[in-house]
């Protein structure tokens, strides 16, 4: 039952005005709902107000009910946003932007004060590449068009809050407040269809165009800012290092709904978007830059840029009698033309490249500043040209992935084309790995009169998708990103790749002497993998085709590291500790051989899929890992709680950007970053017999059985969040159940073992062998070592959120009630375990000292959690009881589908 709020008044209501006195945000948004859910459902709002709960209500309230839960859920996350920004401006009102933990000025004054000279931090920023990276396979359980209301409501609060309103003007702005939040519950939550894979993609481009295009040169400034603060004898220059991706529309792993032509209508709305952008900001500046000739002295060297851009304009003689004496009204009204032609439209002649456009920008920047129009410049033009140097006419690099089993098959069967006669080849062969080999050293190429569709479906699309990527390489706009192979497990995995790329004309030389004209990136996902990741990069850096490959594309190998997958094939210790060892052996691996290695970081939202707080995590990465660049992951929910505004969105930014630059100047030196031989060792024990304990647990007779049924594991299915089906390869089994709805589903039952589980065991048995001496090296350890202490830490956030109370309900629904009282006994047992070793660990300091915040925040929902928990277990009931008659009614599946939503929506991520 609720308790936080069940003595809030709501809102006097005079003429039909709310008047509002009180300026908590929570508290005006938690009143508007309540009024909102009174008119139209009067038993619904005793829910709201904790005089109900969720699970005793009738069938036909559940629906409206859990509807007015989530939607609070939605109207905290916005509260809590709204409250983050306004905390970061009043601590940099009361003090400095130094005061900011993690934002640039924060992290340049402490780089300073440790003595690092302005030498070492422009060759750190010259080095800089942050590349924030949007995934193909969304988690977001609300639609786009709930989210544009969210936004407004964001934005309506701002309102409220930016200046002091008359009554009037206030009680109006509360009342459009209101407005949103009834248009928020007539909307509806769920989606009807499963989107496609298009909608993905203008999902994705949203956020582009409502935050980052914008508040990316912003963040330059921010940087600026913090140099000239710290270092203010030294003119450092800011490169424009943010460097965007996606995979929306190229990750085809598993995604039978992404093919060539997915991916090529993906690279041209990438492209489209960042042209309508530049149009917006061109268009903007003819309407400001209303200079005269009859005012100000304009360079003689204009007049030639003028002339030539009228003339690619293709209506120069239009423009020129509508802006008369104007001649910078001139300019960007031709330049106008110019990417007005590259959509299509009009005669003018479309820009060939970002380069040439950028050309442009600087000769109107270069001329401002000769007629002192300094100022100008700078706010005006300048930001333009840090647009182009980030997105370029691309908005993103279009990452392609695709799974290295595809791969060898579709080059298995093009082996058998090119000869028919031979013995035929497969990955398993001892002939796979010399046959390969031999066709990269011999330049080997499809015959382009090669009949198509002789070959199999799966062929025909790869091949497709490999001369859409040639096609879209020709430019050199970067808009094609990298080739990542997901499941790699041997170094002939990734020659494979690199033949296709040379059969389909990628190659630069028709011999084999050549290079490779795409960047292909190994995938590294389970614990397996990541152990033989060291051995299978020395084995393709000794391969001649990959150097030279390499050395084209700046010299540096980049390396993606899964942390999902991993995780659920040996749980939150082996995973981290894994990922942890392998940088720090691959990183050694490239300094042998003279190459940078860097690493692309497949986090999630949660912290069972790498989702740490972004700053801690980055400082915990193995000293010299990082070397200034470092791509992540953004995962469907995460985008939106990160970008969806922008305020948030530039905060974001700089604390990715932020922790990526001190990492790479001070992690070299840092003490709590250093190989502690004893730690080490440590950890490798922890980590096998926390593996262990895992794998154990897996193992158990009838834990498949209660995985499927003690959570929402199956039904999940029904939820329409993304174009990807669930599992792989269709199969049946954990192993091809992908990362996100393992993860999802555990957090639903509460269970969320993949966030702690064997943890408890394995400091359990290392204190027990080495006794007070061994509890006294782990206290040292989270003292000192910021990699365990970050996992430590996280684990014990996670135990917070666990509820085995609640898990308890869930593991009622194991139709063999001796396997769900066994299994769930097991981790009732292992819980409990790590409740008290993690608390040895950390000296019995209470929670709400040390996360505060954390505590407090989902202290608040705890109550409304346990309610939704009950419902959904009788939902689960129904649902299950009655999937055999087709004419059942759909009220307890949609109910069980919100009650999923309102879940996801009260932890913060969905999986």
């Amino acid at each position: 039952m609720r308790t936080s709020w069940k003595d809030v008044p709501i809102v006097a209501v005079e003429d039909g005005k709310p008047l509002v006195s009180r300026n908590d945000v929570r508290e005006l948004l938690f009143e508007l709902l309540v009024s909102v859910v009174r008119a139209r459902e009067p038993e619904i709002a005793e829910v709201l107000l904790g005089r109900a709960s969720l699970d005793t209500l009738p069938g036909e309230l559940r629906i409206p009910a859990l509807q007015a839960t989530g939607i609070w859920f939605q109207l905290i996350a916005i509260s809590n946003e709204l409250q983050a920004m306004r905390t970061r401006r009043e601590t940099e009102q009361s003090g400095n932007p130094d005061d900011v933990v993690g934002s640039f000025s924060n992290v340049v004054g402490e780089i300073a004060a440790e003595g690092y000279s302005a030498e070492a931090v422009q060759e750190a920023l010259d080095g800089l590449c942050v590349g924030p990276t949007m995934t193909a396979h969304p988690t977001e359980a609300k639609r786009v068009t709930v989210l544009q209301i969210h936004r407004r409501i964001y934005r309506k609060l701002t309102e409220i809050g930016q200046q002091r309103w008359a009554p009037r003007e206030h009680d109006l702005l509360v009342c459009d407040l209101k407005s949103e939040i009834e248009l928020l519950w007539m909307t509806g939550e769920l989606r009807l269809e499963r989107p496609s894979v298009e909608r993905e993609i203008a999902w994705g481009l949203h956020f582009f165009r409502e935050v980052l295009f914008e508040t990316t040169p912003q963040l330059y400034d921010l940087v600026e800012g913090a140099l000239k603060r710290h270092f203010p004898d030294y003119a450092l220059a800011v490169p424009s290092f943010m460097r965007f991706a996606s995979w929306i529309g190229g990750d085809r792993d598993g995604n039978p709904n992404v093919t060539a032509q997915t991916t090529a209508y993906a690279l041209a709305e990438n492209r489209n978007a960042a042209i309508r952008w530049y149009l917006g900001q061109v268009r903007r500046l003819t309407t400001m830059l209303s200079v005269s000739a009859n005012v100000v002295d304009i360079p003689d060297d204009f007049a030639p840029a003028l002339a030539g851009i009228l003339h690619a304009s293709g209506c120069a003689e239009a423009i020129a009698q509508r802006n008369v004496d104007e001649p910078l009204r001139q300019f960007t009204a031709a330049m106008l033309r110019r990417l007005e032609a590259m959509l299509g439209k009009g005669n003018g002649v479309p820009y060939p490249n970002a380069e040439a456009f950028r050309t442009d920008l600087e000769c109107l920047s270069d001329t401002l500043l000769k007629i002192g129009g300094k100022v100008m410049a700078q706010r005006l033009v300048r930001p333009l040209l840090q647009q182009i140097e980030s997105f370029g006419f691309r908005t993103v690099a279009l990452d392609i992935r695709q799974n290295s089993t595809v791969v060898n098959r579709t080059l298995a069967e093009l082996f058998t084309v090119i000869d028919p006669k031979a013995e035929p080849v497969t990955a398993v062969s001892p002939r796979w790995s010399g046959r390969i080999r031999d066709a990269i050293r011999r330049g080997e190429r499809l015959d382009p009169s090669l009949d198509r569709t002789r070959l199999s479906e799966e062929t025909r699309e790869l091949l497709a998708l490999f001369d859409v990527i040639r096609e879209a390489s020709t430019d050199k706009s970067g808009a094609v990103g990298a080739f990542i192979l997901s499941m790699t497990q041997s170094v002939d995995d990734i020659l494979a790749v690199y033949l296709l790329a040379q059969f389909c004309g990628l190659a630069t030389a028709p011999d084999g002497s050549g290079t490779i004209n795409l960047r292909i990136v190994p995938l590294f996902e389970t614990i397996a993998d990541l152990r033989a990741a060291p051995a299978i990069i020395d084995q393709l850096l000794g391969i001649s085709v990959v150097r030279r490959s390499i050395r084209d594309f700046g010299n540096r190998q980049e390396i993606m590291l899964g942390y999902s997958d991993s995780n659920k094939d040996g749980g939150f210790l082996a995973a981290n500790w894994e990922l942890s060892k392998a940088q720090k052996q691959l990183t050694k691996l490239g300094k042998k051989n003279k190459i940078r290695i860097s690493f692309f970081h497949g986090r999630g939202g949660s912290v069972s899929r790498g989702g740490a707080p972004t700053g801690r995590a980055i400082a915990a990465q193995p000293a010299g890992t990082i070397d200034g660049s470092m791509r992540v992951t953004e995962q469907g929910e995460v985008v939106s709680s990160k970008f969806a505004n922008r305020g948030t969105g530039l905060h974001q930014l700089e604390i990715l950007a932020a922790s990526v630059f001190a990492h790479s100047v001070k992690s070299p030196n840092e003490a709590e970053l250093k190989d502690v031989p004893e730690f080490e060792e440590a950890l490798e024990a922890l980590t096998g017999m926390s593996l262990a304990s895992y794998v154990s647990l897996i193992n158990e007779p009838g834990f498949i059985d209660y995985f499927n049924q003690a959570s929402p594991v199956e039904e999940l299915s029904l939820l329409k969040i993304g174009s990807r089906p669930a599992r792989r390869f269709g199969a049946r089994d954990i192993s091809d159940l992908r990362a996100i709805p393992w993860v999802f589903a555990w957090s639903q039952n509460r269970h969320l073992l993949t966030g702690w589980y064997g943890i408890g065991s394995a400091i359990n048995s290392f204190i027990a062998v080495r006794g007070e001496a061994g509890r006294d090296l782990l206290r040292q350890m989270f003292e000192r070592s910021r990699f365990f202490r970050l996992i430590i830490d996280e684990v014990d956030k996670t135990l917070y959120q666990a509820d085995l109370e609640v898990g308890r309900l869930y593991s009622g629904l194991v139709v063999e009630r001796e396997t769900g009282r066994r299994i769930f006994g097991k981790i009732e047992a292992e819980y409990e375990l790590t409740s008290r070793m993690v608390r040895e660990i950390v000296g019995n300091t209470d929670f709400s000292t040390r996360f505060p915040a954390f505590k407090r925040n989902f202290d608040r929902l705890r109550p409304e959690m346990d309610s939704i928990h009950a419902l959904q277990v009788k939902l689960l009931r129904e649902v299950r009881d009655q999937a055999a008659n087709a004419s059942a009614s759909r009220r307890p599946i949609n109910a069980l589908l919100l009650s999923i939503n309102c879940i996801s929506s009260g932890l913060g991520w969905t999986g």
